[in-house]
């Protein structure tokens, strides 16, 4: 297929992600204008032919969620009717992720919700990264690739703790199969955090599985959101005798007063991904540091447009 048959467009929430992808992939980022009436409703038009071309939508739907998620389904309705081949949403960051089940009576399961709007918009795939819970794939009715931040932080830890002996840390019992991923890779041990949650975005850590003292562990999350989690587990692991506390995790939701818990914690540094641009208050902030997920993005892209497997990218 020529190259000119290939777009990608980006919304408002992740441009400087998008920039990096198509630099990556050396293509130019599609004109797409974006704005609002003065009542607030959001118009959409392509300033591009994409007629029959393979159009890719690179949209996180990140505070401010629903904004940028009616951004997304009205973009890809535009495309669609302007008669794209096939549309693909990229979604970095898939808001609403963690209401996957009904938790109460009367409660909605929204993540099925959202995939019903996507696929109902219009998109034929989607690209995300590091679901909040896997199963979600199966709430589409279309092809989902599900790819995992892993790679890059592996690379990181490689580089900066090849001398170091490392505990990798998951901060909950659900998270133990991430941290055993990261693990197995390292060739080093795990511990798990066992924490009471009291109330919604509130945890309480009460014991640590496991073997971290003089060791520099590092806890590994799909998300960081009010920071409470990652926090208090830093504190629990320096009381059992950690050297050092790191966190890892790809989705800096960052919400609430996260930045001043990050902040003021025992962490030695935060490190998270790109799917999420950070605010100017927290890009001052040294702890925190920021790894770019644009070339693994941009590989499946390219993948995907050339019908090539992207199986080995799921590592």
């Amino acid at each position: 297929m020529p190259i000119n048959q290939f777009k990608i467009f980006s919304g408002t929430a992740n441009p400087e992600l998008a920039k990096k992808i198509c630099n990556y992939l050396k293509v130019p980022l599609g004109e797409c204008i974006i704005k609002r009436f003065s009542d607030g409703e959001l118009f959409v038009e392509i300033k591009e032919n994409v007629r029959g071309a393979d159009v890719f939508i690179i949209q996180s739907t990140c505070p401010p969620v629903n904004e940028y998620l009616m951004e997304l389904l009205i973009m890809i309705d535009a495309a669609r009717r302007a008669s794209a081949r096939r549309i693909t949403a990229v979604i970095p960051y898939y808001g609403y992720a963690r209401q996957d089940r009904k938790t109460a009576p009367r409660t909605p399961i929204s993540a099925k919700l959202v995939a019903n709007l996507i696929v109902t918009a219009g998109a034929r795939r989607v690209l995300t990264m590091d679901l909040h819970a896997g199963q979600i794939q199966g709430f589409f009715d279309i092809p989902v690739d599900h790819l995992y931040a892993l790679p890059v932080f592996l690379k990181y830890i490689k580089d900066t703790f090849s001398n170091t002996e490392i505990v990798i840390v998951s901060p909950d019992a659900g998270g133990v199969e991430r941290a055993r991923e990261y693990a197995k890779r390292l060739n080093t041990t795990i511990a798990i955090v066992d924490k009471r949650r009291e109330r919604p975005n509130e945890s309480a850590v009460m014991n640590i599985i496991g073997e971290v003292k003089n060791k520099v562990a590092i806890i590994i999350d799909d998300m960081v959101d009010t920071g409470g989690t990652m926090c208090q587990a830093a504190k629990a692991l320096l009381e059992k005798g950690a050297i050092e506390v790191y966190g890892m995790a790809t989705h800096p939701v960052l919400s609430g007063n996260a930045i001043e818990k990050i902040k003021n914690s025992p962490l030695k540094a935060l490190l998270v991904s790109d799917t999420i641009p950070l605010k100017e208050e927290v890009k001052v902030l040294n702890k925190i540091k920021v790894l770019s997920v644009a070339e693994l993005l941009g590989e499946a892209i390219k993948r995907i447009h050339t019908d090539e497997s992207i199986s080995s990218l799921f590592v």
